[in-house]
Order: structure tokens, then C-alpha cells, then sequence
């Protein structure tokens, strides 16, 4: 499969001749369907190293001199990709092209795909470079593709959400809306095994820890983030989202906020929160990015 092309299986000889069909799943009627196009794009980093790639699903009827709500979905981290070229295609992702949204996952220098001369710029200074690339990403899709600076919304879960809160604090020049869930908000309140392995200790690495958590930067906080996470969290515990709400409410600063209880690192075992949860993020898209009524019948 590639993003245009929907999965296929066959037997190929070692010339690379195909010796018999297995199995497509491109359906006959799939060609009477106008589906949004979907495609990958590469965009400069700023120091001109690196050719950082997007998956992109256009708006219905994209007419790039127009603006457009964009929503980016990230994870973040060292060596964790999620841009690959491949079919994906869902039918929430069609609703939201219809709607006119941008739809885009960016990956990073050191996300894997440049490999170890990527990543290398992670060694104690997470965050930092991500958020480099995925602003770099932003502005491109602001300057050259009509997205609207005014709507651009980024969201993520478990380092993904930690990227969400940096996108809203740290840079929130760019991103004025985020959908954060399970995130981690600083370094020292994480697990041992992952952290020290990229950010060293804190006694070794103060100042790394200092700039990477999102707590150093609530100052700069604007715009609007949802902040989701489970109460029964044994892998980024909830006091990261606490301390984070803490610090907004000791600041004045404006933020939605929703617990799952019961719920550990997501919470699709549990399929009552599971479709609250969607239904929270639906009705975040369209109050803020699409800015109209959420369709009637669209909610679990």
C-alpha cells in the first residue's frame, strides 16, 4: 500500500514477476468516491539539514488561497515515528476533510527517519529540537498553504502530550490550540529507565531538565488546552497533569480539564470513557478549529 493505495497481497517470484493475486482491499466501488487527497510532503528544517516529512490530508474542494483550521497530530520522542507511507484512511479523517481541516502528522529530525545523526540531537535536550521542526512544519503550512494562524490546533498522547503542553507554553506563537492526553510535563517526574537513558540525572543535567519541562515556560501559555488524563496512571502519573493545572490555576491562565477514572495509560478497555473521550475531542474540533454546531448523530 502507499497513501493513495490500498493494501495489496501477492505471490511475486524472485525476478519480481507476480505470480498470482492473494488479495486487495480496494473494493470495485472504491473509484465512484471522491476521497480527499492524501499525500507526503518533505519541508526543510530551519538549519537546512534535514528534509522533515508530513503526511497531509487536504480539505475537500482545498483552494490554497483561502484559510483553514489545521490540526496536527504528533508523538515526538527519540527514534518514534509516525509518518510512513502507507494507506490509513478512516472515515473520521473523511468527516474532517469535508469540514475543510487541514489533517497533518510531522515527524522530526530525530524521530528515525534520519537515523542515528538525527537523534543524536536529542542526548539530553528532549523537547527542544521537536518543537524546532514541528513550529518550522507550522509556519510552512501558515505561509504556503493557507492554514490559519489563528486555528492551529496540535494534539498527542503520552510523549505525545507532552509535546502538546510544550507546543501551548513553549512555543505558543505558533500553536494556539491543543488536545493533550497522559502527557508528561517535566522530566524529573518520570520513570528512570526512559529519562536518564536520553536526559542524564538531574544533578548531572540541571539545566536540561529546566528547559524541557513545560512548567518552566507557563508564562508564555496562551490560547486553550484540554488536558485529559486517567486516574489510575502507572505509567505517566496523574501529578503530571496536576501539577500542570496547578500551575495554570495559579496563573490565571484558561484550560479545560477531564479525568478518567479507572482509566491507566488510555482507556479503550473501559468503552463508556472510551467514547466520552472521542466525543470530547469531536466537540473540541468543531467549537474551536471548525467553529460550527458539531453534526447531529455524529456522537457515540
Amino acid at each position: 500500500s502507499n497513501t493513495q493505495t490500498p493494501a495489496r497481497m501477492a505471490l511475486v517470484d524472485v525476478n519480481g514477476k507476480i505470480v498470482k493475486e492473494l488479495g486487495n482491499a480496494k473494493g470495485p466501488d472504491m473509484d465512484a468516491y471522491a476521497i480527499a487527497k492524501t499525500e507526503i510532503i518533505r519541508i526543510k528544517s530551519a538549519d537546512g539539514l534535514f528534509e522533515l516529512p508530513a503526511l497531509v490530508t487536504w480539505p475537500a474542494h482545498y483552494d490554497k488561497t483561502k484559510k483553514y483550521p489545521m490540526l496536527i497530530s504528533i508523538y515526538g520522542g527519540p527514534n518514534a515515528g509516525t509518518v510512513w507511507d502507507r494507506w490509513n484512511w478512516s472515515p473520521s479523517r473523511e468527516l474532517l476533510a469535508q469540514e475543510g481541516l487541514i489533517q497533518v502528522a510531522f515527524d522530526h529530525r530525530a524521530s528515525g527517519q534520519f537515523g542515528k545523526a538525527g537523534v543524536n540531537y536529542m542526548y539530553h535536550d528532549l523537547g527542544y529540537w521537536e518543537m524546532e521542526d514541528y513550529s518550522t512544519m507550522a509556519k510552512w503550512f501558515i505561509h504556503n498553504a493557507g492554514a490559519d494562524p489563528a486555528r492551529i490546533a496540535i494534539t498527542g498522547f503520552s510523549y505525545g502530550g507532552y509535546m502538546t503542553c510544550y507546543a501551548l507554553t513553549y512555543k505558543s506563537d505558533v500553536f494556539t490550540y491543543g488536545m493533550a492526553g497522559g502527557s508528561v510535563v517535566d522530566w524529573s517526574l518520570y520513570d528512570t529507565h526512559y529519562t536518564e537513558r536520553y536526559m542524564g540525572t538531574p544533578e548531572s543535567n540541571p539545566e536540561g531538565y529546566k528547559k524541557s519541562s513545560v512548567l518552566s515556560y507557563i508564562g508564555r501559555y496562551k490560547g486553550l488546552l484540554q488536558i485529559v488524563h486517567g486516574t489510575m496512571d502507572d505509567n505517566v502519573h496523574m501529578q503530571n497533569s496536576i501539577q500542570l493545572i496547578s500551575a495554570l490555576e495559579d496563573a490565571k491562565k484558561p484550560f479545560e480539564m477531564m479525568l478518567y477514572p479507572g482509566g491507566r495509560h488510555g482507556w479503550p478497555y473501559l468503552p463508556a470513557k472510551w467514547d466520552d473521550f472521542q466525543n470530547l475531542k469531536a466537540k473540541f474540533i468543531y467549537k474551536y478549529l471548525i467553529k460550527k454546531p458539531i453534526p447531529e448523530g455524529l456522537l457515540h
